[in-house]
């Protein structure tokens, strides 16, 4: 990998970080660092998938909301479009083993996907996001300090090596 290359997937999860720590909403932190670098991904994805912050409704029970971005990235890319219901199409393998890659690399690193895990893998314990003193000892715990902003840097990361590596090129 060139030097070159390694800085762009620094700033891709250095952005990523940022954004988990200064606005929250894991899987918009991922899709608009990834934003910035690739084109594809429009403020429409990021607005919608704003729900699957904290595992979906923030209740921690669903699909790790940092995965969630990285797959919709790769889904901007490489997804079946509307025309292509019913067809076959390369482009819908190629999608689910791009972002099976990606999944590969989050559980390896996390030990699953679900929100509730990924806090127990990262803090020790998983937290009632929607309870107001539980959600007070997730952030002191660091849950936006270097926690889930780690878990959305090496996301982003992670998506910006498979979509280098499967041939889109980033800005510029």
């Amino acid at each position: 990998m060139t030097e070159e290359y390694q800085e762009l997937l620094e700033r891709v999860y250095t952005l990523a970080y940022e954004n988990e720590a200064k606005y929250g909403a894991c899987p918009q932190a991922v899709l608009a660092a990834l934003q910035e670098y690739f084109d594809g991904i429009d403020d429409a994805t990021i607005q919608a998938v704003h729900s699957f912050a904290g595992g979906g409704a923030l209740s921690g029970d669903g699909t790790c909301g940092a995965l969630v971005g990285g797959m919709a990235a790769i889904s901007s890319q490489f997804g079946r479009q509307r025309s292509e219901f019913g067809k076959k199409t390369a482009s819908r393998l190629r999608n689910f083993s791009a972002t099976k890659e990606l999944q590969d690399k989050f559980v390896e690193e996390f030990g699953g996907v679900i929100c509730k895990d990924v806090q127990k893998s990262i803090i020790g314990r998983s937290f009632n996001l929607w309870d107001k003193e539980d959600y007070k000892k997730f952030e002191e715990a660091g849950g936006h300090d270097d926690k889930c902003t780690s878990v959305s840097g090496k996301t982003a990361r992670w998506t910006a090596e498979i979509l280098i590596e499967k041939g889109v090129r980033p800005k510029g």
